[in-house]
Protein backbone atom coordinates (compact mmCIF):
# COMPACT_ATOMS: atom_id res chain seq x y z
CA UNK A 1 0.00 0.00 0.00
CA UNK A 2 1.45 3.43 -0.56
CA UNK A 3 1.35 6.10 1.56
CA UNK A 4 1.47 10.12 1.29
CA UNK A 5 3.78 11.15 3.04
CA UNK A 6 2.16 14.72 3.57
CA UNK A 7 0.33 13.09 6.13
CA UNK A 8 2.56 12.23 8.75
CA UNK A 9 3.74 14.46 11.45
CA UNK A 10 7.67 14.02 12.60
CA UNK A 11 6.34 11.16 14.84
CA UNK A 12 4.96 9.39 12.23
CA UNK A 13 7.07 10.08 9.68
CA UNK A 14 9.55 8.64 13.07
CA UNK A 15 7.59 5.49 13.55
CA UNK A 16 7.75 4.79 9.40
CA UNK A 17 11.13 5.42 8.62
CA UNK A 18 11.50 2.50 11.45
CA UNK A 19 9.34 0.32 9.93
CA UNK A 20 11.84 0.66 6.51
CA UNK A 21 14.58 0.08 9.20
CA UNK A 22 16.18 3.25 9.15
CA UNK A 23 16.74 5.51 11.97
CA UNK A 24 15.29 8.63 13.31
CA UNK A 25 17.79 10.98 11.99
CA UNK A 26 16.04 10.10 8.14
CA UNK A 27 12.68 10.88 9.38
CA UNK A 28 14.27 14.40 9.97
CA UNK A 29 15.63 14.52 6.59
CA UNK A 30 12.68 13.50 4.74
CA UNK A 31 10.96 15.98 6.82
CA UNK A 32 13.22 18.40 5.76
CA UNK A 33 13.03 17.77 1.80
CA UNK A 34 9.51 17.11 1.63
CA UNK A 35 8.52 20.73 4.13
CA UNK A 36 11.37 23.24 3.85
CA UNK A 37 12.36 22.58 0.23
CA UNK A 38 8.92 21.56 -0.84
CA UNK A 39 10.84 17.79 -2.76
CA UNK A 40 8.51 15.59 -4.40
CA UNK A 41 10.47 13.39 -6.20
CA UNK A 42 12.96 10.86 -4.16
CA UNK A 43 15.97 11.04 -6.72
CA UNK A 44 15.45 14.65 -5.82
CA UNK A 45 16.84 14.05 -2.14
CA UNK A 46 20.26 13.73 -2.70
CA UNK A 47 21.88 13.41 0.85
CA UNK A 48 19.35 10.41 1.39
CA UNK A 49 21.15 6.79 1.02
CA UNK A 50 19.90 5.16 -2.46
CA UNK A 51 18.88 2.44 -0.76
CA UNK A 52 16.25 4.33 1.27
CA UNK A 53 15.38 5.92 -1.90
CA UNK A 54 14.65 2.65 -3.62
CA UNK A 55 12.68 1.55 -0.57
CA UNK A 56 10.76 5.04 -0.46
CA UNK A 57 9.66 4.54 -4.61
CA UNK A 58 8.02 1.43 -3.55
CA UNK A 59 5.65 2.47 -0.69
CA UNK A 60 5.25 6.19 -0.28
CA UNK A 61 4.86 9.47 -2.01
CA UNK A 62 4.32 12.87 -2.00
CA UNK A 63 1.15 13.75 -3.08
CA UNK A 64 0.18 17.43 -3.51
CA UNK A 65 -3.64 18.81 -4.61
CA UNK A 66 -4.49 19.37 -7.92
CA UNK A 67 -4.84 23.07 -8.53
CA UNK A 68 -8.56 23.46 -10.04
CA UNK A 69 -8.01 27.45 -10.26
CA UNK A 70 -6.08 30.12 -9.30
CA UNK A 71 -7.61 33.67 -8.78
CA UNK A 72 -5.64 37.02 -8.00
CA UNK A 73 -7.31 39.64 -6.54
CA UNK A 74 -6.81 43.66 -7.43
CA UNK A 75 -5.57 43.84 -3.72
CA UNK A 76 -2.59 40.94 -4.29
CA UNK A 77 -4.57 38.23 -2.14
CA UNK A 78 -4.31 34.93 -3.63
CA UNK A 79 -7.58 32.37 -4.07
CA UNK A 80 -6.65 28.21 -5.04
CA UNK A 81 -9.48 25.73 -5.70
CA UNK A 82 -7.93 22.58 -5.08
CA UNK A 83 -9.23 19.00 -6.43
CA UNK A 84 -10.18 16.42 -2.97
CA UNK A 85 -11.95 13.97 -5.49
CA UNK A 86 -15.17 12.92 -5.58
CA UNK A 87 -16.54 16.02 -7.20
CA UNK A 88 -15.22 18.13 -4.13
CA UNK A 89 -12.98 21.17 -4.15
CA UNK A 90 -12.10 23.35 -1.49
CA UNK A 91 -10.33 26.64 -1.65
CA UNK A 92 -7.74 28.54 0.11
CA UNK A 93 -6.71 32.20 0.46
CA UNK A 94 -3.38 33.61 0.60
CA UNK A 95 -3.53 37.45 1.83
CA UNK A 96 -0.67 39.60 1.97
CA UNK A 97 0.47 42.08 4.09
CA UNK A 98 3.44 44.28 4.84
CA UNK A 99 4.67 42.81 7.69
CA UNK A 100 3.21 38.82 7.20
CA UNK A 101 1.91 36.23 4.96
CA UNK A 102 -1.03 34.83 5.95
CA UNK A 103 -2.75 31.36 4.44
CA UNK A 104 -5.98 31.02 5.32
CA UNK A 105 -6.64 27.39 5.41
CA UNK A 106 -9.68 24.11 4.75
CA UNK A 107 -10.14 21.84 6.74
CA UNK A 108 -13.34 19.76 5.34
CA UNK A 109 -15.30 19.82 2.22
CA UNK A 110 -18.15 21.99 2.94
CA UNK A 111 -19.08 22.32 6.94
CA UNK A 112 -21.52 20.64 9.04
CA UNK A 113 -22.53 23.70 11.08
CA UNK A 114 -24.72 25.88 8.90
CA UNK A 115 -23.86 28.90 9.93
CA UNK A 116 -26.85 31.45 8.81
CA UNK A 117 -24.09 33.67 7.46
CA UNK A 118 -21.37 31.80 5.78
CA UNK A 119 -21.72 30.44 2.23
CA UNK A 120 -19.75 27.06 2.85
CA UNK A 121 -22.19 26.20 5.25
CA UNK A 122 -25.04 26.40 2.62
CA UNK A 123 -23.02 24.43 0.26
CA UNK A 124 -23.52 21.71 2.61
CA UNK A 125 -21.05 18.97 3.91
CA UNK A 126 -19.19 15.62 2.43
CA UNK A 127 -16.94 15.11 4.61
CA UNK A 128 -13.37 15.57 5.96
CA UNK A 129 -10.07 16.46 4.99
CA UNK A 130 -7.10 14.31 5.52
CA UNK A 131 -4.00 15.68 7.38
CA UNK A 132 -2.13 15.52 3.98
CA UNK A 133 -4.77 17.32 2.54
CA UNK A 134 -4.80 20.26 5.08
CA UNK A 135 -1.18 20.44 4.44
CA UNK A 136 -0.88 20.26 1.39
CA UNK A 137 -2.58 23.42 0.86
CA UNK A 138 0.39 25.25 2.98
CA UNK A 139 3.12 23.06 1.19
CA UNK A 140 1.78 24.04 -2.43
CA UNK A 141 1.27 27.69 -0.99
CA UNK A 142 4.77 27.92 0.51
CA UNK A 143 6.68 26.70 -2.34
CA UNK A 144 4.99 27.73 -5.49
CA UNK A 145 5.21 31.61 -3.65
CA UNK A 146 8.66 30.90 -3.24
CA UNK A 147 9.21 30.13 -6.99
CA UNK A 148 7.29 33.24 -7.84
CA UNK A 149 10.27 34.86 -7.96
CA UNK A 150 9.16 38.09 -5.29
CA UNK A 151 11.01 36.74 -2.15
CA UNK A 152 14.54 37.07 -1.25
CA UNK A 153 16.40 34.09 -0.96
CA UNK A 154 15.12 31.59 2.45
CA UNK A 155 12.42 34.29 3.24
CA UNK A 156 9.55 32.79 3.88
CA UNK A 157 6.23 33.19 2.09
CA UNK A 158 3.79 32.27 4.98
CA UNK A 159 4.16 32.90 8.50
CA UNK A 160 0.71 33.30 9.69
CA UNK A 161 -1.58 30.26 8.97
CA UNK A 162 -5.41 30.87 10.22
CA UNK A 163 -7.61 27.58 9.94
CA UNK A 164 -10.82 29.70 9.19
CA UNK A 165 -11.43 28.39 5.40
CA UNK A 166 -13.87 26.02 4.55
CA UNK A 167 -15.19 23.75 7.42
CA UNK A 168 -15.25 23.44 11.27
CA UNK A 169 -11.59 22.63 12.37
CA UNK A 170 -12.96 21.14 15.61
CA UNK A 171 -14.93 18.45 14.06
CA UNK A 172 -11.88 16.99 12.44
CA UNK A 173 -9.70 16.85 15.02
CA UNK A 174 -8.07 13.62 14.27
CA UNK A 175 -6.54 15.27 11.24
CA UNK A 176 -5.96 18.71 12.33
CA UNK A 177 -3.88 17.46 15.28
CA UNK A 178 -1.02 16.00 13.17
CA UNK A 179 -1.40 18.86 10.49
CA UNK A 180 -0.65 21.85 13.07
CA UNK A 181 2.46 20.00 14.70
CA UNK A 182 3.65 19.81 11.31
CA UNK A 183 3.09 23.74 10.81
CA UNK A 184 5.03 24.36 14.32
CA UNK A 185 7.67 21.70 13.77
CA UNK A 186 11.20 23.52 13.08
CA UNK A 187 12.04 21.09 10.65
CA UNK A 188 9.18 21.97 8.68
CA UNK A 189 7.61 25.56 8.43
CA UNK A 190 8.63 26.43 12.11
CA UNK A 191 5.47 28.70 12.80
CA UNK A 192 5.01 30.26 16.14
CA UNK A 193 2.21 28.99 17.91
CA UNK A 194 0.94 32.52 17.99
CA UNK A 195 1.08 32.57 14.20
CA UNK A 196 -1.33 29.52 13.73
CA UNK A 197 -5.02 30.07 14.68
CA UNK A 198 -7.45 28.03 14.58
CA UNK A 199 -11.31 29.66 14.48
CA UNK A 200 -13.81 27.24 15.68
CA UNK A 201 -18.00 28.23 16.18
CA UNK A 202 -17.71 26.85 19.82
CA UNK A 203 -16.72 22.86 19.75
CA UNK A 204 -16.56 22.76 23.45
CA UNK A 205 -15.31 19.62 24.30
CA UNK A 206 -12.55 20.25 21.30
CA UNK A 207 -11.55 23.02 22.84
CA UNK A 208 -10.43 21.37 25.65
CA UNK A 209 -8.53 18.64 23.88
CA UNK A 210 -6.52 21.47 22.25
CA UNK A 211 -5.50 23.27 24.92
CA UNK A 212 -3.83 19.69 26.41
CA UNK A 213 -2.76 18.50 22.89
CA UNK A 214 -1.03 21.63 21.09
CA UNK A 215 -2.26 25.04 22.14
CA UNK A 216 -2.33 27.77 19.07
CA UNK A 217 -3.93 30.94 19.21
CA UNK A 218 -7.83 30.68 19.63
CA UNK A 219 -10.76 32.51 17.98
CA UNK A 220 -14.47 31.80 18.52
CA UNK A 221 -17.16 32.82 16.42
CA UNK A 222 -19.22 34.51 18.37
CA UNK A 223 -21.57 36.40 16.24
CA UNK A 224 -24.44 37.47 19.17
CA UNK A 225 -24.42 38.82 22.65
CA UNK A 226 -26.87 36.08 23.98
CA UNK A 227 -27.76 32.51 23.57
CA UNK A 228 -31.38 33.39 22.01
CA UNK A 229 -29.77 35.05 18.80
CA UNK A 230 -26.67 32.86 18.63
CA UNK A 231 -28.95 30.29 18.25
CA UNK A 232 -30.69 31.26 15.11
CA UNK A 233 -27.28 32.13 13.72
CA UNK A 234 -24.75 29.25 14.85
CA UNK A 235 -26.71 26.56 15.36
CA UNK A 236 -24.14 24.76 17.58
CA UNK A 237 -25.15 27.30 19.90
CA UNK A 238 -28.04 24.39 20.92
CA UNK A 239 -25.48 22.10 22.28
CA UNK A 240 -22.90 24.41 23.31
CA UNK A 241 -24.40 27.57 24.73
CA UNK A 242 -22.31 30.86 25.54
CA UNK A 243 -21.80 30.00 29.25
CA UNK A 244 -19.80 26.97 28.22
CA UNK A 245 -18.24 28.18 25.07
CA UNK A 246 -16.76 31.22 27.35
CA UNK A 247 -15.94 28.86 29.99
CA UNK A 248 -13.98 26.41 27.84
CA UNK A 249 -12.23 29.74 26.81
CA UNK A 250 -10.87 30.71 30.05
CA UNK A 251 -9.59 27.70 30.68
CA UNK A 252 -7.91 27.35 26.94
CA UNK A 253 -5.78 30.98 28.00
CA UNK A 254 -4.16 28.72 30.66
CA UNK A 255 -1.68 26.97 28.39
CA UNK A 256 -2.71 29.26 24.93
CA UNK A 257 0.57 31.37 24.10
CA UNK A 258 -1.34 34.51 23.71
CA UNK A 259 -2.80 36.31 26.75
CA UNK A 260 -6.55 36.80 24.82
CA UNK A 261 -9.09 34.92 22.82
CA UNK A 262 -10.42 36.60 20.03
CA UNK A 263 -14.15 37.07 18.85
CA UNK A 264 -14.78 36.79 15.53
CA UNK A 265 -18.39 39.25 14.97
CA UNK A 266 -19.73 39.28 11.62
CA UNK A 267 -21.62 42.77 11.80
CA UNK A 268 -25.21 41.63 10.15
CA UNK A 269 -27.49 45.21 9.81
CA UNK A 270 -30.61 45.09 12.00
CA UNK A 271 -29.72 41.62 13.28
CA UNK A 272 -26.88 41.71 15.85
CA UNK A 273 -25.55 45.32 15.27
CA UNK A 274 -27.34 47.42 17.42
CA UNK A 275 -26.01 49.82 20.53
CA UNK A 276 -27.98 47.69 22.99
CA UNK A 277 -26.28 44.69 21.74
CA UNK A 278 -22.86 45.86 21.49
CA UNK A 279 -23.20 46.94 25.18
CA UNK A 280 -24.81 43.31 26.17
CA UNK A 281 -21.45 42.18 24.54
CA UNK A 282 -19.21 44.38 26.53
CA UNK A 283 -21.21 42.70 30.29
CA UNK A 284 -21.16 39.12 28.51
CA UNK A 285 -17.25 39.37 28.48
CA UNK A 286 -16.63 41.61 31.46
CA UNK A 287 -16.11 40.60 34.93
CA UNK A 288 -19.88 40.57 37.04
CA UNK A 289 -19.25 42.84 39.83
CA UNK A 290 -22.68 41.29 41.25
CA UNK A 291 -21.04 37.67 40.67
CA UNK A 292 -17.61 36.95 41.14
CA UNK A 293 -17.57 33.40 39.40
CA UNK A 294 -18.97 35.07 36.47
CA UNK A 295 -15.25 35.88 35.39
CA UNK A 296 -14.36 37.78 32.25
CA UNK A 297 -12.74 36.73 29.44
CA UNK A 298 -9.69 38.42 28.47
CA UNK A 299 -10.26 39.00 24.42
CA UNK A 300 -10.13 41.10 21.52
CA UNK A 301 -12.92 41.69 19.38
CA UNK A 302 -12.68 41.26 15.40
CA UNK A 303 -15.83 43.49 13.95
CA UNK A 304 -16.19 41.53 10.51
CA UNK A 305 -18.42 43.26 7.76
CA UNK A 306 -20.40 40.70 6.05
CA UNK A 307 -20.02 39.22 2.43
CA UNK A 308 -23.54 39.18 1.57
CA UNK A 309 -24.78 36.15 -1.04
CA UNK A 310 -28.50 35.47 -2.51
CA UNK A 311 -29.14 32.72 -0.15
CA UNK A 312 -28.16 34.13 3.04
CA UNK A 313 -31.27 36.75 2.77
CA UNK A 314 -29.04 38.79 5.17
CA UNK A 315 -27.45 42.34 4.77
CA UNK A 316 -24.06 44.44 5.77
CA UNK A 317 -24.33 46.97 8.60
CA UNK A 318 -23.83 50.53 7.16
CA UNK A 319 -20.02 51.50 8.51
CA UNK A 320 -21.92 54.51 10.36
CA UNK A 321 -23.59 51.78 12.43
CA UNK A 322 -20.34 49.33 12.70
CA UNK A 323 -18.57 52.37 13.75
CA UNK A 324 -21.29 52.66 16.94
CA UNK A 325 -20.61 49.24 17.59
CA UNK A 326 -17.28 49.38 17.64
CA UNK A 327 -17.45 52.44 20.17
CA UNK A 328 -19.47 50.90 22.68
CA UNK A 329 -16.88 48.09 23.19
CA UNK A 330 -13.47 50.77 23.13
CA UNK A 331 -15.15 52.71 25.36
CA UNK A 332 -15.35 50.36 27.52
CA UNK A 333 -11.79 49.37 27.15
CA UNK A 334 -12.13 45.61 24.84
CA UNK A 335 -9.05 45.87 22.08
CA UNK A 336 -11.53 46.06 18.91
CA UNK A 337 -10.96 46.11 15.22
CA UNK A 338 -12.69 46.16 12.46
CA UNK A 339 -11.40 43.28 9.65
CA UNK A 340 -10.79 45.17 6.54
CA UNK A 341 -12.39 43.17 3.46
CA UNK A 342 -9.80 41.46 1.35
CA UNK A 343 -10.08 39.52 -1.79
CA UNK A 344 -13.98 40.39 -2.33
CA UNK A 345 -13.48 40.95 -6.01
CA UNK A 346 -12.61 37.37 -6.50
CA UNK A 347 -14.64 36.00 -3.79
CA UNK A 348 -12.25 35.30 -1.08
CA UNK A 349 -13.59 37.29 1.87
CA UNK A 350 -14.36 35.79 4.69
CA UNK A 351 -17.91 34.01 4.47
CA UNK A 352 -17.55 33.92 0.73
CA UNK A 353 -15.25 30.71 0.80
CA UNK A 354 -17.43 27.74 -0.94
CA UNK A 355 -15.87 25.63 -3.33
CA UNK A 356 -17.61 22.79 -5.41
CA UNK A 357 -19.49 20.64 -2.44
CA UNK A 358 -21.02 17.11 -3.29
CA UNK A 359 -23.87 17.59 -0.24
CA UNK A 360 -24.79 14.56 1.99
CA UNK A 361 -26.49 16.92 4.92
CA UNK A 362 -29.47 18.09 2.62
CA UNK A 363 -27.94 21.80 3.90
CA UNK A 364 -29.75 23.80 1.20
CA UNK A 365 -33.44 22.48 2.27
CA UNK A 366 -32.24 23.02 5.94
CA UNK A 367 -31.28 26.38 5.54
CA UNK A 368 -34.11 27.68 3.28
CA UNK A 369 -36.31 26.97 6.04
CA UNK A 370 -34.25 29.15 8.12
CA UNK A 371 -34.60 31.86 5.75
CA UNK A 372 -37.16 33.71 7.85
CA UNK A 373 -35.60 36.97 9.06
CA UNK A 374 -34.43 36.97 12.57
CA UNK A 375 -35.71 39.79 14.55
CA UNK A 376 -33.60 41.89 16.61
CA UNK A 377 -33.68 40.79 20.09
CA UNK A 378 -32.75 43.16 23.03
CA UNK A 379 -29.81 41.51 26.36
CA UNK A 380 -33.21 42.08 28.30
CA UNK A 381 -35.49 40.18 26.44
CA UNK A 382 -32.64 37.02 25.39
CA UNK A 383 -32.49 36.85 29.13
CA UNK A 384 -36.18 36.48 30.27
CA UNK A 385 -36.11 33.94 27.46
CA UNK A 386 -33.36 31.94 28.13
CA UNK A 387 -32.67 32.68 31.73
CA UNK A 388 -29.50 35.01 32.78
CA UNK A 389 -25.77 35.79 30.70
CA UNK A 390 -22.67 34.30 31.71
Amino acid sequence: MTVNLLDYDLEAMTAFCEGLGEKRFRAVQLFRWIHQRGARRFDDMTDLAKSLRSKLADVAVVQPLQVLSEHRSTDGTVKWLFDVGQGNAVETVFIPETDRGTLCVSSQAGCAVGCRFCSTGHQGFSRNLSTGEIIAQLWFAEHSLRASGQLLPGQRAIDNVVMMGMGEPLQNYSALLPALRTMLDDHAYGLSRRRVTVSTSGVVPMIERLQQDCPVALAVSLHAPDDHLRDSLVPLNKKYPIRELLAACRNYLTAAPRDFITLEYCMLDGVNDSVEQAQALVQLVQTSPHNRALQGLPCKVNLIPFNPFPASGLHRSPPDQVKRFAQVLQDAGIVTTVRKTRGDDIDAACGQLAGEVQDRTQARERLALRRIDVPVVSATAAAHQRGPSP
